[in-house]
């Protein structure tokens, strides 16, 4: 394999502060050897592994291109799904560059996006379809990413309003059972859809 970086990508922004992109690369594909020298990359070795490692450095371009700058956390993300698509695990009709640069919502100074394969569907499911069910381990984003959407609908006038609900009977608890007033026994359950809320609009716009 055999790289030239076109000149608008200073190297730093392909390889990382300190190569520590490329370091993330070099640990995913041990059988392979990269070489920089210049604006040029070079890769040597496993066969399987210098073809996935040129797409892994395309897909980084791409991304670059779009004024997103690249993290290890991103590298990583790309070389698992292409990874998936190689294997068969997906059906690699979207590439990483498409997952990580589809923007959902920028607030307070960042901006939200898919961070994986799955999310990106998820999101896009909610954009097609007006009920969407998201099933999965806790911390996979479910709650966040639909709550960006939310506040994406209501920042663009899609709604007029954002209206809370989630279960409180998921552990069998029955509410008049538990202590304190309706507000009390509800608002744990709804302090996850709170912590989003605040994460992504100025708090005096969100009512108390």
């Amino acid at each position: 394999m055999h790289l030239t970086v076109p000149a608008q990508h200073p190297m730093v922004s392909l390889l990382g502060s300190g190569d520590s992109l490329l370091r993330v690369i070099e640990k995913a594909f041990p059988g392979a050897d990269i070489h920089v020298r210049g604006n040029e990359i070079s890769a040597t070795g496993d066969t399987a592994e210098v073809a996935l490692i040129s797409r892994v450095f395309d897909e980084m371009m791409l991304v670059l291109r779009t004024g997103q700058p690249m993290t290890e956390d991103a590298v990583e993300r790309s070389i698992a799904m292409l990874r998936a698509s190689e294997n068969g695990e997906s059906d690699g009709q979207e590439t990483p560059a498409e997952v990580l640069t589809q923007n959902i919502l920028s607030s307070r100074g960042r901006t939200i996006r898919p961070k994986t394969l799955n999310q990106k569907r998820y999101v896009d499911a909610i954009d097609k379809h007006t009920i969407v069910f998201g099933i999965g381990p806790a911390g996979t984003g479910k709650t966040y990413l639909a709550m960006a959407k939310a506040v994406q609908a209501l920042q663009s006038k899609q709604v007029n309003r954002i209206i809370l609900t989630r279960p409180a009977v998921e552990a069998g608890e029955r509410l008049g059972f538990l202590p304190g007033t309706l507000y009390e026994k509800i608002d744990p359950y709804l302090r996850p859809l709170y912590d989003a809320l605040h994460d992504m609009l100025d708090p005096d716009s969100i009512p108390a």
